[in-house]
């Protein structure tokens, strides 16, 4: 993959780098600041941009992503928070090959290496904080009141990016039963069946952020 890196950190932007390129990839620019990260996207056209939400002038990352996005809505976007705050990213959390992993996630190499090839596919790659955090329906009511709670546990999963393969293994159940369990899902939240899994998983994660905006 060519990636452009945008993080204001040093020692971590160089972390990435040297991790992407140790993994074969190639880091096409690096940059520190959201102007910068733009004009790298906009002169290298890479793969993915790995971005961090929070640059030297408060959300600046989101606010780039979102420049990049309007140019280019199928640029793939890996966001890189210090802590969960979905909200000044819901616009780019329903769209796909979007990613929103916090930084020490990067921690686990295998699974961020993963992450990027799913999003660089057109799929999603959200932290389980914040699925967890869209699926907090608490003092809440609506559609996903409908859901049972295995039902929910699969929709949070498949936010996350899993395949039916994986959700399969992830709660030891057969693929049948998974595929029964979203079927339902896509049932009772009126969502029409579509045989490419990204893009059901994009419509159920933009269904999630609809419903806390």
């Amino acid at each position: 993959m060519r990636i452009v890196i945008a993080e204001d950190s040093a020692l971590l932007r160089e972390g990435l780098v040297a991790l992407l390129e140790s993994a074969g990839h190639l880091v096409v620019a690096r940059t520190s600041t959201a102007d910068d990260a733009v004009r790298a996207v906009s002169s290298t056209d890479p793969d993915v941009l790995v971005l961090d939400v929070r640059m030297p002038d408060g959300d600046e990352g989101i606010r780039a992503a979102v420049a990049i996005r309007d140019r280019n809505p199928q640029q793939p976007i890996m966001l890189l928070p210090q802590y969960v705050e979905p909200r000044g990213a819901a616009q780019l959390l329903a769209q796909p090959g979007t990613g929103y992993l916090l930084k020490d996630r990067v921690l686990d190499v295998a699974g961020f290496l993963d992450a990027l090839e799913r999003i660089v596919d057109g799929g999603t790659a959200l932290d389980s904080q914040v699925v967890a955090a869209l699926l907090d329906t608490t003092g809440r009511s609506g559609p996903l009141d409908r859901l049972s709670s295995r039902e929910l546990e699969v929709l949070g999963l498949m936010a996350e990016g899993m395949s039916n393969t994986a959700l399969s293994h992830r709660l030891v159940l057969s693929e049948r039963t998974v595929e029964s369990h979203i079927s339902s899902i896509f049932l009772k939240l009126n969502l029409d069946e579509d045989t490419d899994v990204h893009r059901r998983v994009r419509a159920v994660v933009a269904y999630l952020r609809s419903q806390k905006t």
